[in-house]
């Protein structure tokens, strides 16, 4: 493998080819069989790729073996923790902040003392029309974990 390729910089290729060639995320999630969420998830560094979707990316935007290679390496998911500014990822980190103490009330009253997985995970994101203005509807499941009490 080329030492000088990262991670980084294959992510840097898919959005770039992803860019030229005009696809969007749910177009490209099918042409691998995934979902959009997952696609641009793993694509971006936050996922490893199985095998074979590294491949059928690969093939679509003539990646070479050695960034194929990097796609199915278990990411270190190590992201800046600072309070984001970027107007559509502060909404959800705020949405977070405000709802994140009753979500984890409301998980632990249906579920028990435990968390919801972020690996064993699915999320869409649909457009709901509505006469005040569209919304946007997201859809998350994860798994149950509970803690463990020794």
């Amino acid at each position: 493998m080329t030492p000088e390729l990262t991670r980084d910089d294959v992510s840097m290729m898919i959005l770039s080819a992803k860019k030229q060639s005009g696809m969007s995320w749910e177009g490209l999630a099918e042409e691998i069989g995934m979902s959009p969420v997952w696609t641009h998830a793993a694509s971006t560094g936050m996922a490893a790729m199985p095998k074979e979707k590294a491949e059928l990316l690969g093939q679509k935007f003539n990646l070479s073996a050695d960034a194929i290679e990097l796609l199915q390496e278990p990411p270190s998911k190590d992201w800046n923790r600072d309070v984001p500014t970027d107007p559509c990822i502060y909404r959800l980190y705020e949405i977070c902040g405000v709802y994140g103490p009753t979500f984890k009330a409301l998980v632990h009253e249906k579920f028990g003392d435990g968390i919801m997985s972020a690996i064993d995970f699915d999320m869409h994101v649909d457009r709901v029309e509505h006469p005040k203005g569209d919304r946007v509807k997201v859809t998350m499941t994860g798994k149950f974990l509970a803690y463990n009490t020794w």
